[in-house]
């Protein structure tokens, strides 16, 4: 048993878990490299003590009524807004992003929760009046039980923000096992649940690594998973979570392309490249990390990019604009890739390494990088990098293009830069990737619509939040009535028949 005074405690029925965890994991500060401080990391009872306190919610959470559910929502919304300064500073202090970028990551989870305090109107259900004589039918939308939302570290408040809202406001329980790298801001997200009204149990936080998943992903009681991480894992949480007869949705990794066609604005297709590639030092799912450059636009874009990556502020003060990686072990993996490039034949033609940095020299810092003339063969190619590496990929034609992004094992996000608005079109018609923009780098859906991407991106058919959030939340059930009048009788063994 581990004694120590203080560490980032569970929180399991409303209150900070109160026993002594046997197993410590470190929290650093990525600004400086050191330990900032320590969490819990839950075994298979504090687990089960968690379902167990969701379990016993769920019975009386589950008939509370849409408009107090609602107005708990509304509740919640309010204080997350009035306090999204306090939750970006400690996105920032754990992760290493730039307060402004986890402020940015915020205000996109504000858009979820908009959408779940809408519930009243997300569950209506349908109704046939006199669907045969004297015979009602109608459709509800109930919650499904127990849910454990299982979530990364890049973006330790917004996916959260993706599942919970909307898994309550549907009248389901919550278990969630954020990232044991930055796991302070999942208690202060359901602090401000309590605050605003959530009953004792229905949103509950567990921290850890792969025994509190594993116990999740086992646990009979739970009854939907929703994960958001790497590939390898999202299908092993997607064939686990199944094989124990759970719903499941796994989102995971992504190669995310961008297409610059000869007639596009240059200019815009560079700054775009530099914000996509490099925000939040490229540790997020929806980050640029390949420009296919189509034609003899490739000398001409690649000249841009450098000049734009030379201005990037690297650091942890306040006008810096990309912060360090999340950890020193992930940080030494991204930059292998940089040898890894070169050595394969491609160009560094800027060198991270070399980028001036504003911060502590034991930090985890890596500055932008870019690569040019890269092989789709290269493993800074194919592998999911997650950091800021940009790799320049030159083709013929739009054809070569399209088939490239098509053949690519990753289907996340992809994103067209033309002024032809009929090459537009057509790429969103052609290209085998779930969300796509035109001439925004970064198609993250607004959240009445859903996120996800086809291929090795999603394990499952239910995407995150909007629509499918509340289809995956929620089960249907289909309601057949017949009220009899007086003059009704008679015994027909017959099979029932609409007439």
């Amino acid at each position: 048993m581990i004694n120590t005074q203080k560490w980032i405690k569970h929180r399991i029925n409303g209150k900070p878990w109160d026993g002594a965890p046997e197993r410590l994991g470190d929290v650093y500060d990525p600004t400086t490299g050191k330990v900032a401080q320590q969490v819990a990391y839950a075994s298979v009872s504090e687990v089960d003590a968690a379902v167990n306190a969701a379990a016993e919610a769920f019975a009386s959470w589950r008939n509370v009524s849409l408009a107090q559910r609602s107005t708990v929502m509304f509740k919640f919304r309010e204080l997350l807004n009035d306090r999204k300064g306090d939750l970006a500073k400690i996105v920032s202090a754990e992760h290493g992003k730039v307060v402004s970028d986890a402020g940015g990551e915020i205000q996109r989870a504000l858009e979820s929760v908009e959408y779940a305090c809408g519930i009243p109107t997300l569950l209506k259900g349908g109704f046939s009046e006199n669907a045969s004589t004297r015979v009602d039918v109608y459709s509800i939308q109930q919650p499904v039980g127990v849910v454990g939302v299982i979530s990364p570290f890049n973006f330790p408040a917004m996916v959260p923000l993706w599942f919970v809202p909307t898994a309550i406001a549907c009248g389901n329980t919550v278990v969630l096992k954020p990232s044991e790298k930055d796991p302070s801001a999942a208690i202060f997200i359901a602090e401000m649940f309590a605050e605003a009204g959530l009953p004792d149990g229905v949103l509950n936080v567990v921290h850890g690594d792969k025994v509190a998943v594993d116990r999740l992903l086992e646990h009979p009681t739970v009854k939907a998973i929703s994960f958001v991480g790497s590939t390898p894992i999202a299908r092993y949480v997607y064939e686990t979570g199944t094989a124990h007869g759970k719903r499941v949705q796994a989102l995971g990794g992504a190669k995310n392309h961008m297409v610059v066609l000869p007639d596009a604005d240059l200019d815009l297709a560079a700054d775009a490249a530099v914000s996509a590639g490099f925000g939040s030092a490229g540790e997020r799912c929806m980050a640029i990390s390949v420009v296919v450059a189509v034609g003899e636009v490739g000398d001409s874009l690649v000249s841009k990019i450098k000049s734009r990556i030379a201005d990037v502020q690297v650091g942890s003060g306040a006008s810096c604009e990309m912060g360090p990686l999340v950890t020193g072990v992930h940080r030494d993996k991204v930059t292998s890739y940089l040898d890894a490039g070169v050595s394969q034949g491609a160009v560094l033609a800027v060198d991270g390494r070399d980028h001036p940095i504003d911060g502590d020299e034991g930090g985890f810092w890596l500055g932008p990088t870019l690569f040019d003339h890269v092989g789709t063969d290269m493993t800074i190619y194919t592998d999911e990098i997650f950091g800021p590496v940009l790799s320049v990929v030159r083709c013929d034609t739009y054809e070569d293009a399209v088939e490239m992004v098509n053949r690519n094992r990753y289907g996340n996000g992809t994103a067209i830069f033309t002024n032809d608005g009929g090459a537009a079109r057509r790429f969103q018609n052609e290209i085998e990737v779930g969300m796509v923009g035109v001439n925004v780098p970064i198609p993250v859906p607004v959240a009445y619509y859903s996120f996800g991407g086809w291929k090795e991106s999603l394990f499952g058919d239910a995407h995150a939040y909007g629509p499918h959030g509340v289809h995956f939340f929620t089960r249907s059930k289909v309601v057949t009535s017949r009220w009899l009048d007086p003059s009704h009788g008679g015994v027909n063994l017959g099979f029932p028949q609409n007439t």
